[in-house]
């Protein structure tokens, strides 16, 4: 399947998206972090859950907002003792595929 899960999502619950969406941009902007550093989060939390998808997307982003290469794959690589080798291993090509705008 190639076409895109959370367009999937818009398309099949507009409503819960809409709300979803909403949600996202509360946290957006929730003040003490900047930006960059609230994707780094959401690369680390996303590699976490072993998301490949979302660990491209926030890579993606991440970059967007002024984040090194290094910064995204430090943030992939900071869950080796929290989430184990294997979540890293999955998630670090994602994490670089999404830096470098491979989505």
């Amino acid at each position: 399947m190639n076409q895109n899960p959370y367009e999937i999502f818009q398309k099949e619950c507009p409503e819960v998206a809409e709300r979803f969406n909403n949600l996202i941009e509360a946290q957006k902007s929730l003040e003490g972090l900047d930006a960059k550093t609230k994707q780094l989060i959401n690369i680390s939390i996303q590699t976490a859950n072993r998301n490949i998808r979302g660990v491209q997307m926030h890579a993606m982003m991440a970059k967007n907002e002024g984040a090194s290469r290094e910064e995204v794959v430090g943030a992939v690589v900071l869950n080796l003792h929290h989430s184990g080798f294997a979540s890293v291993l999955e998630c670090l090509p994602a994490a670089i595929d999404g830096f470098e705008g491979k989505f």
